[in-house]
């Protein structure tokens, strides 16, 4: 076979990778790329040639790279379904909650159950509260004069003594003996007196015969005067050692009431000791002294200086329990510099014994009164970040929220502005009440009855408002222990 073949009109293609190598009138490409192939020709049906190496096929992709980019379209489509389902879940559950709403509103309110009590006007006193202490009018504390052995107690520990009663008996003995001598010198010498007496009248009528000289008259008067002098020395004695004898026996100086026991029977004490034998306090009448602020002395004094008698309440540390009543009797001459304050001292009967001495205590002094304020119960004020309020319930049993200003607070009762008297107030039930929300009145009889004592009855017959007669809208009695607390100078109730 010669080296060059001859030319031929259509030579062979070589296989490439889009021939089919399959199709009919296909070489079949050997399986070795450097084996001969034959080649046959219209002219040379059988010639046999070597072709050149035919193209390497390219590498196939790894399946990773083939399968990227349809997996990751295919996450981004899914993101954005589950995107779209939450939104329209977002959707149809506010417009469920919508709905729920609309409904709700169209529902009326449940009514919320209070009590009430009704403003009215009147009177209220403007106090000064301060903390006192009880102090006895008079404190005794006794001890002895004399010397001697106690043989006597004649009192119990706590009883109430009166004036002049025996309290302890010493020894007297040793002063009577004293005493008895002293009235035996008393005697000799009032004897001698009246002998030199005697001889002084015969010496003054033989003067007048000129039976004696002057000077021997004289002498006698001098004489007389000696022992007149003698006799009032003894006399002195003698009072003296009555007295000594009365020392023995110790009696009370004021009535009041004993302390507790110091001495025994047996016990020698002595006149220059300090050991108190028994101690007596005066209760009845007793005494309060407390402080006030200086900034209220204009105040008193004016009341004092046209002769008006200022109440004084006594009260226990709860500011709720009234001990006694009494009245002001006086006030200290002086300020205290260091606490800006002055001393006053009021008085009280204390006939039932409620006040004890150096007992602390609430005194209040009522300094002024109010008139024709309008007086709400305490219990029906609410505060919040921004004042005082109440609840205003209307004619067709509504709550109104209205701010108010609180003055001068007395007790349960306090004095008001932005409430007129004679409308409804809510006493209770705030907690349920809301602004603009219906009300149901459960005032009682007990609570109607209560809330007239604080000064909640209504005078117009007209204001049942579809209850019964017993369901009154009348204040509750309900007790506010904040109401006794200090407010000093009717200032606005803490």
């Amino acid at each position: 076979m010669a080296d060059n073949p001859p030319n031929t009109p259509n030579p062979p293609k070589a296989p490439g990778p889009d021939s089919n190598p399959n199709a009919p009138g296909t070489p079949h490409a050997p399986a070795n790329p450097n084996a001969p192939v034959t080649i046959s020709t219209k002219d040379s049906p059988s010639t046999t040639a070597t072709s050149p190496p035919a193209p390497a096929p390219p590498p196939p992709k790894p399946p990773e790279q083939r399968d990227a980019r349809p997996r990751k379209s295919h996450r981004w489509v899914w993101i954005a379904v589950i995107i779209v389902l939450i939104l329209g879940i977002l959707y149809f559950y506010r417009q469920h909650e919508k709905a729920a709403q609309a409904a709700q509103a169209k529902q009326p309110r449940p009514s919320a159950p209070i009590t009430t009590t009704i403003a009215r006007k009147g009177d209220i006193g403007v106090y000064i509260n301060a903390l006192g202490t009880v102090t006895p009018v008079y404190t005794a504390t006794i001890t002895s004069r004399v010397d001697g052995q106690i043989m006597k107690i004649a009192y119990r520990e706590g009883q109430m003594v009166k004036k002049g009663d025996l309290l302890i008996e010493i020894d007297p003995r040793p002063y009577q003996a004293a005493l008895t001598q002293a009235q035996g010198t008393l005697a000799k010498d009032t004897a001698v007196l009246s002998e030199a007496r005697i001889d002084l009248t015969r010496y003054e009528q033989a003067y007048e015969r000129n039976a004696i000289a002057k000077q021997q008259l004289d002498d006698q008067a001098q004489v007389v005067h000696q022992d007149e002098g003698t006799v009032k020395q003894d006399e002195g004695t003698v009072a003296s050692a009555t007295t000594n004898v009365d020392y023995t026996r110790i009696t009370a100086p004021i009535s009041g009431r004993v302390g507790l026991r110091l001495v025994d029977p047996g016990n020698i004490v002595t006149s220059g000791s300090t050991t108190a034998l028994v101690v007596i306090t005066q209760l009845q009448p007793i005494t309060v002294i407390f402080s006030v602020a200086e900034d209220y002395l204009p105040q008193i004094q004016k009341q004092l200086r046209i002769g008006q008698k200022l109440p004084v309440d006594a009260f226990a540390r709860d500011q709720t329990t009234k001990l006694s009543s009494g009245s002001l009797l006086t006030l200290d001459n002086v300020i205290d510099q260091t606490t800006g304050t002055v001393k006053l001292k009021a008085i009280f009967d204390n006939k039932d014994f409620e006040l004890f001495p150096m007992q602390f205590v609430n005194a209040r002094l009522l300094v002024d009164t109010q008139r024709g304020a309008t007086l709400l119960s305490t219990a029906a004020i609410q505060r919040n970040a921004q004042g005082a309020y109440v609840y205003v319930i209307t004619s067709d049993d509504t709550a109104s929220m209205r701010a108010v200003t609180v003055g001068t607070t007395d007790g349960n009762m306090a004095a008001v502005q932005g409430v007129n008297p004679g409308e409804v107030v809510a006493g209770s039930g705030f907690d349920k009440l809301q602004n603009g929300g219906k009300a149901t009145i459960v005032n009682t009889n007990s609570a109607g009855g209560n809330g007239g004592a604080n000064g909640g009855n209504s005078s117009n017959p007209n204001d049942n408002r579809g209850n019964t007669p017993n369901q009154n809208r009348q204040g509750p009695a309900s007790s506010n222990t904040s109401g006794n607390s200090s407010n000093t100078g009717g200032g606005t109730h803490p």
